[in-house]
């Protein structure tokens, strides 16, 4: 029997988009074929993403909703439509009451019927017109609040992302968003109908009988209106602590399954589901208060409907009694009574629902007013082919972190203020490096070396423009990073992190990752380059092995090498490797050293390596350390390998101590 789908079938094929193994059987892709071909043309709108993105309207619903106005205006005259044919009801019943039954004609209660039966059909119609319409205007709000969103995460720098939780996050994208989701397809929309469905009915209930409808008006609406501005005040207040205590659910999950490994290994779990079962609690408290306010609101409006229908019934019969009011207009009357209290019922349902919306619309007001820290000026050029020079200027720098529980809002830097939204809640740390001086010619590789903690990393982070430095510059033949479009210096520089991150896709989909382009023989080439063709003929579907997520299916090295394969496949002029090569065994990182040695001639280096074997290899080394008395980090000495030896400094010393550790076959490799 033969698997994977009809030749030329969306569903599958070893270089399309679709499953990576063996593919579906013929039966079910057919079915799919037929279910995809009554499928509605969609037409996927334009994506425009920009680095530098100024958008000085803050986030709300108004302003969310204003550029759909019209396609608002078609949803609210389905929805006045609709209402009318709901309220013509009870008018019907006082003609066909008053002037057919009392009467004793029955043409008239026949043609009232009729009418009536029409209504109802109409009303039916206008409802599912209503609801089609609704819910795709609010799934093509939600597709351009999720674009929106996703995409002002990626412009977004990186100490955000070091700074938040990853479950936070998440929350913003899944939960908020399909609470605006429930909100724009049917909240919005009932609380219209309702709303407008509440307002008719007062008004004829007052051109039905005055003085009935007055009673009403002055009776029970005022106490109605109290409840409800009690309700709103609490459910406020509680919905808001039901948005916290959520986030900080999804956040304890996302940090409970990313760190499984080291819970395992270290007999956690035990306590995580306790601390998770309290957050749990937490959350369950948090509805709970919100479900009695709601339960204590629907109870009020409940009795003051039963309340109202007997005051009604009671001076009603008597005015009927008396010749004052016709049986016909009481039965009206007493119809659009309850009427009144169903639409406010439903308000309160709804309420819930605008609450949920207007606190996630607040949490992403919040998200959407942080400004990146890294920004691409409105001015910037694109960065012109480079040699690779690189200029480190009177460079200061401090991270930023979250701020404390006191702290009332962002906190001015060496530079000006550090945040310019509601959402930049964040100050500065302390300093990690001052007056950090540095140069690295066109096509040297330059090692930079020193204590764990001394600011190696975030040097590397700078010339890859992952921060800015909060004094001084940074520049690449002469051109400040500030001042350049952010894709075109990101085409000219490859960075390999400590921990490559691999992509769930395949070996393929990985390595060409900043080439989607690129064809296989450029892809096997690279991987020849860092040693590891030999690792693609294992696999056991080349090239097109599926990578799980985060790499799990493979081992570190594996995916360190593959890292430096999708870094040189890039044909970058700078390459910057942040300690690439830590995670590798011994004959690996020979390997990887010997295919380095090739690759980055004529090329821009800078190697962030605790090993010193690899920092011996280069052009010339920088020593960047804090002073004896704890001043932050700069170049304390720089030269090359035998230089810095005969120095006797602090490179000396570090050399003397890892030579004393080098076993014997690592000391005849070295």
């Amino acid at each position: 029997m033969s698997y994977g789908p009809p030749p030329g079938s969306p569903l599958g094929g070893p270089t399309g988009s679709g499953l990576p193994f063996a593919g579906v059987p013929p039966e079910l892709a057919e079915r799919a074929e037929a279910i995809l071909e009554r499928e509605p043309p969609h037409d996927l709108a334009p994506v425009e993403f920009a680095h530098w993105r100024d958008d000085p309207t803050p986030f709300s619903l108004r302003t969310f909703l204003t550029p759909h106005r019209w396609a608002l205006a078609g949803a609210l005259a389905l929805v006045a439509a609709e209402t009318v044919t709901l309220l013509a009801g009870p008018l019907l019943v006082q003609v066909g009451v008053d002037r057919g039954i009392t009467a004793g004609d029955l043409r008239v209660v026949l043609v009232v019927a009729a009418v009536y039966l029409a209504v109802i059909v109409a009303n039916v119609l206008l409802g599912r017109a209503r609801g089609g319409y609704t819910v795709q205007l609010g799934e093509r709000l939600m597709e351009r609040l999720r674009l929106r969103v996703f995409g002002h995460l990626e412009r977004l720098s990186l100490d955000f992302f070091e700074r938040e939780k990853a479950g936070v996050i998440m929350t913003r994208m899944t939960s908020d968003v399909e609470n605006l989701s429930a909100l724009f397809q049917e909240g919005l929309v009932q609380i219209a109908v309702q709303g407008m469905t509440v307002v008719v009915i007062a008004a004829l209930m007052l051109l039905l009988d005055l003085r009935l409808g007055l009673v009403v008006l002055l009776t029970v609406v005022p106490v109605l209106l109290v409840t409800s501005v009690w309700y709103r005040r609490a459910s406020i207040r509680g919905y808001d602590d039901v948005r916290d205590r959520i986030s900080e659910l999804l956040a304890d999950l996302q940090e409970g399954l990313a760190g499984v490994r080291t819970v395992t290994a270290f007999g956690r779990a035990g306590r995580n589901v306790a601390h998770h079962e309290d957050l749990a609690d937490g959350y369950y408290r948090a509805n709970l208060r919100t479900a009695r306010q709601g339960a204590v609101f629907g109870a009020v409006g409940e009795t003051l409907g039963v309340l109202g229908q007997v005051v009604i019934l009671g001076i009603g019969g008597l005015m009927v009694r008396n010749g004052d009011l016709s049986l016909g207009r009481l039965f009206s009357f007493l119809l659009y009574l309850g009427l009144l209290f169903a639409p406010v019922q439903q308000l309160v349902q709804l309420y819930t629902t605008y609450q949920q919306g207007r606190s996630s619309v607040t949490k992403l007001a919040e998200l959407l007013a942080t400004r990146p820290s890294v920004v691409e000026a409105p001015d910037a050029r694109p960065l012109p082919p480079i040699t690779g020079r690189i200029e480190l200027r009177d460079v200061n720098f401090a991270y930023r972190v979250a701020p404390g529980a006191d702290d009332a809002g962002a906190t001015a830097g060496p530079d000006g203020p550090l945040a310019d939204g509601p959402g930049d809640r964040a100050a500065w740390g302390p300093e990690v490096l001052a007056g950090l001086d540095l140069e690295v010619r066109a096509g040297e590789t330059l090692a930079v070396v020193g204590p764990t903690g001394a600011g190696k990393s975030t040097v590397a982070k700078l010339v890859a423009r992952c921060y800015d430095p909060t004094a001084g510059a940074v520049l690449i033949d002469g051109h400040d990073l500030r001042t350049v479009t952010i894709p075109s210096l990101r085409r000219q520089l490859g960075v390999v992190p400590q921990e490559a991150f691999l992509f769930q896709g395949t070996v393929r989909d990985n390595l060409a990752f900043a080439r989607p382009g690129a064809s296989d023989d450029e892809i096997l080439e690279a991987c020849r380059a860092v040693g590891i063709d030999d690792l693609v003929d294992r696999l056991p579907h080349g090239l097109d092995t599926p990578v799980h997520e985060r790499g799990v299916s493979l081992s570190a090295g594996e995916r360190q090498l593959l890292g430096l394969g999708r870094a040189f496949l890039a044909r970058p002029r700078v390459l910057v490797l942040d300690e690439a090569t830590s995670n590798l065994d011994p004959a690996a990182e020979r390997r990887v050293e010997r295919a380095m040695d090739a690759l980055l001639e004529g090329r821009t280096a800078i190697l962030v390596v605790h090993r010193l074997a690899t920092a011996r290899r280069a052009d010339r080394i920088a020593v960047v350390d804090r002073g004896d008395d704890g001043s932050p980090a700069r170049v304390r000495e720089l030269g090359t390998h035998d230089e810095l030896v005969a120095l006797g400094g602090r490179y000396a010393a570090m050399y003397a101590t890892w030579e004393q550790h080098l076993t014997d076959e690592e000391r005849t490799a070295s």
